[in-house]
């Protein structure tokens, strides 16, 4: 997983309310056998035309949101079924992390697990964020997760809080196979001394 500790670029508004998994990543596109190609079904229907070309009105094919490495979104992002497909396309579009004021429960569990950042404020401060990013000229924003910043391109500072251990494994790049494996030398003293006193188990 690739660590995330201080990350520069274009943030893109998609401030809607209940964008849920299907519009993330629409069904057709959870047929293959491993993850290739997700990032074209990347809310496919909103970004291309029914003739299969890039819809202009869409604002990930716009400039400069095109090149989003964040998004700012509506309450209750993610909603939906559970599929992790949503959230490995988001990460080869290149997405690191997103700005909201309330995310799917599973679908928070999978950002985490894959490396997005998800940062939660109240959703007056959300709106603020998604106005400012919503002008070209101010769209840049730089997220540093160890001070839980987020700094503005007119240098405004906006502090968020993150659960200590998810921003440790995120800093760190680790996953929860990961983590584990960082306790192999406990794992294994343990499991020694269990079946020495219980050795019928073994």
């Amino acid at each position: 997983m690739e660590p995330f500790t201080r990350e520069q670029g274009v943030a893109a508004p998609l401030l809607s309310a209940n964008i849920d998994t299907d519009v993330i990543m629409p069904k057709q596109f959870l047929k293959g056998i491993d993850r290739a190609g997700l990032d074209r079904g990347v809310f496919h229907d909103l970004r291309f035309l029914p003739e299969g070309g890039p819809n202009p009105e869409f604002v990930l094919n716009r400039a400069p949101w095109r090149d989003a490495r964040f998004l700012v979104v509506g309450p209750n992002f993610g909603c939906g079924s559970s599929r992790e497909h949503a959230v490995w396309g988001l990460r080869q579009l290149g997405i690191r992390a997103l700005i909201g004021s309330s995310f799917a429960g599973i679908f928070f569990d999978n950002c985490q697990r894959n490396g997005v950042l998800l940062i939660e404020l109240d959703q007056e401060r959300v709106g603020e964020i998604g106005e400012w990013v919503s002008e070209a000229g101010s769209a840049t924003l730089e997220i540093d997760l160890p001070a839980q910043t987020i700094t503005l391109a007119n240098g405004v500072v906006v502090a968020f809080d993150i659960d200590g251990l998810r921003k440790d494994a995120l800093i760190s790049g680790l996953d929860a196979i990961d983590r584990t494996l960082t306790m192999s030398d406990r794992i294994e003293r343990f499991e020694a001394r269990h079946f020495a006193d219980q050795p019928w188990l073994a």
